[in-house]
């Protein structure tokens, strides 16, 4: 990943890319680009920029495949292999998941999809989540796209979280600057009366880590408000009660309108967002509408994350860096 190039107006000289910006902090369509061709170095090193510029990035009318897909993935770092999907992702292309795979969860621990959501979102923050937070290096970036899509309905939202940081008020960046924090799968699952599968199941497959509260972006150099509400448990150091009345107050700063921007999806649409400066947010107002909603990402390996101190984060328990 680079610097940003783009000139004032949106676009990169000389690489027939137009980026054009669509909310004050963060977004960015971009055309000129036909991802499923060659790209050239240029064009590639102007959708780094705008990457790491605008946190997100947005390309319409896109015809990919699952193998150009993944092609373009590869120009831009190296795509995770996933060691469990569900049915819906393609047979001979591990870089591929299906999003459509999500469906299938619930029912695995005998639950249809509407309880699982319940149970996974019962808070309004709850959802907010970067990919595999709960890991020790979560991915760097997800490319997404969208076969298939609701007439209306299904949006994603994304914040951008080096502006969320940057809008605190000094004494409190300065507070949380030296805080790290226990992320975890399955915080806040509220379990089913009796016995419950997914329970065992996380107990069995637990992923936790203690990440820097604040992150340094290893490209950027900006310092991001590592949080979300799906993964983020407690505040070391810190009682419940003050971690949780600080996490609150942290989450509703990353989540403030001005810091987001919100996509409609259309089929060939495509969204790159840097994993380690955003969390975003899936759609929950499609269940009832019954119409498909088919999409297939491919995450790029991260690193693992580095504080203001200079401290890595520490794996907990099941994950270890590059080992997924």
């Amino acid at each position: 990943m680079t610097a940003d190039s783009t000139g004032t107006d949106g676009t990169t000289p000389g690489a027939g890319v137009e980026v054009r910006p669509v909310a004050g902090h963060i977004g960015a369509e971009i055309d000129g680009v036909d991802l499923a061709g060659e790209l050239s170095a240029e064009a590639v090193a102007a959708i780094r920029a705008a990457v790491l510029r605008w946190k997100v990035v947005f390309f319409r009318g896109q015809r990919l495949d699952h193998a150009t897909h993944v092609a373009f993935a590869r120009r831009f770092g190296e795509p995770v292999l996933l060691p469990r999907r569900g049915s819906a992702s393609p047979a001979g292309v591990p870089e591929i998941e299906t999003t459509a795979d999500r469906l299938e969860l619930g029912g695995r621990f005998g639950m249809e999809h509407d309880e699982w959501l319940r149970r996974r979102r019962h808070t309004l923050l709850r959802g907010w989540h970067c990919d595999h937070g709960a890991r020790v290096d979560p991915p760097a970036a997800t490319i997404l796209r969208a076969e298939t899509v609701p007439p209306y309905g299904g949006d994603t939202t994304w914040s951008n979280l080096a502006a969320a940081y940057a809008g605190l008020s000094a004494p409190v960046r300065e507070f949380v600057d030296g805080l790290r924090a226990e992320h975890r799968l399955g915080v806040g699952y509220q379990p089913r009366p009796g016995d419950d599968a997914y329970v065992r199941h996380l107990l069995d497959h637990q992923t936790a880590t203690v990440h820097p509260l604040v992150r340094v972006h290893p490209e950027t150099g900006e310092r991001i408000l590592f949080v979300n509400g799906y993964y983020v448990e407690q505040i070391s150091g810190l009682s419940r009660h003050e971690s949780r009345a600080v996490l609150d107050m942290l989450l509703e700063q990353a989540v403030r309108p001005e810091y987001t921007v919100r996509l409609h999806w259309e089929p060939g649409t495509v969204a790159f967002w840097d994993n380690r400066a955003t969390i975003h947010l899936a759609p929950g107002d499609t269940a009832h509408l019954g119409f498909p909603r088919i999409m297939h990402r491919v995450m790029l390996a991260g690193d693992v994350p580095t504080g203001v101190d200079g401290r890595p984060s520490e794996a907990i328990t099941g994950s270890a860096p590059g080992r997924w």
